[in-house]
């Protein structure tokens, strides 16, 4: 059963919102539940990942032994130079 929420939200963060969602075809209401979702069923085993997550999964193709801690590091060395 669906349930109506009313939420208060910024100006433009209610612009951004709906120019997103016109961009992949879906509803600020689906992205919501979707949000909602992914934090709540965080526990559960039949969690599922974001519409968006499983569409970037997969983009970017590393090496096989790509060393993510030592790369992290030296990002963070150079960022507070």
């Amino acid at each position: 059963m669906d349930a109506k929420l009313t939420l208060k939200l910024n100006d433009d963060s209610i612009s951004r919102a709906k120019k997103y969602v016109s961009l992949i075809g879906t509803s600020l209401s689906a992205i919501v539940e979707e949000f909602f979702d992914g934090l709540t069923l965080k526990q559960q085993e039949d969690f599922k990942y974001s519409s968006l997550v499983n569409e970037l999964s997969g983009i970017i193709k590393l090496e096989e032994k790509f060393d993510y801690k030592s790369d992290y590091a030296s990002y963070l060395e150079h960022k507070y130079e």
